[in-house]
C-alpha cells in the first residue's frame, strides 16, 4: 500500500512539474558546470580546504549549512564528499570532476540525495555545491562562470543558499 502511495505522489509531482514549465530531475539532485581562469589544481585545493573547514558538526546559528561536510577522497581529477543536513541528518553525495585546459579549468559538480524517495529539495543540492564555491572564494576567480538550470538541478530557481 505504501508503495502505491509513493508511486501516486511521484506521478502527481511529475505532472505538476511538467505543467508548471519548471521541469526538474525526478530525484533530488543537481548538475553544475563551472569555468575558472585558474588551474584546476588551485580549484581543487581550495575546494578540499573548504570541505575540511566545514567538516565541523555544529552549524553557525542563523546561517547557511556551512557544516557537516565530509571529504571522502580527492585526486587531481576528482573530489568526492558528502554533506548532511543539520536537523534531519539527510545525506547528499557530492562529486567535483576537473578538466584542465592550459591555465584554465572546467569543472562539473554533482550533488544527489542518498534517500531514494527524495524528489523536491528546495534547492538544497544546488546549495551544497554553490556554498563550497562561494565559501572558498572561487566565485571571485578570474573567468568564473556557473551554468545550471531547473531541468538538471532540482528546484534551482527557488534555492535559498543563505539558509541551505
Amino acid at each position: 500500500m505504501q508503495y502505491l502511495r509513493f508511486v501516486a505522489i511521484v506521478a502527481a509531482l511529475s505532472v505538476v512539474a511538467l505543467d508548471s514549465g519548471h521541469a526538474f530531475p525526478f530525484h533530488a539532485s543537481c548538475h553544475i558546470t563551472w569555468k575558472f581562469g585558474i588551474p584546476c589544481s588551485q580549484v581543487s585545493s581550495k575546494l578540499v580546504a573548504q570541505i575540511k573547514k566545514w567538516s565541523v558538526s555544529r552549524c553557525p546559528a542563523g546561517g547557511r549549512e556551512s557544516c557537516n561536510y565530509k571529504l571522502k577522497s580527492a585526486s587531481a581529477t576528482e573530489i568526492r564528499a558528502s554533506h548532511s543536513t543539520p536537523v534531519h541528518k539527510y545525506v547528499d553525495d557530492l562529486t567535483f570532476t576537473f578538466f584542465p585546459s592550459h591555465s584554465t579549468c572546467m569543472s562539473k559538480g554533482y550533488s544527489e540525495s542518498t534517500i531514494f524517495f527524495a524528489i523536491l529539495d528546495k534547492g538544497t543540492n544546488y546549495c551544497n555545491l554553490h556554498n563550497l564555491i562561494t565559501g572558498s572564494g572561487l566565485n571571485k576567480a578570474p573567468g568564473y562562470e556557473e551554468t545550471t538550470s531547473n531541468s538538471i538541478c532540482t528546484q534551482y530557481s527557488s534555492h535559498n543558499c543563505t539558509y541551505y
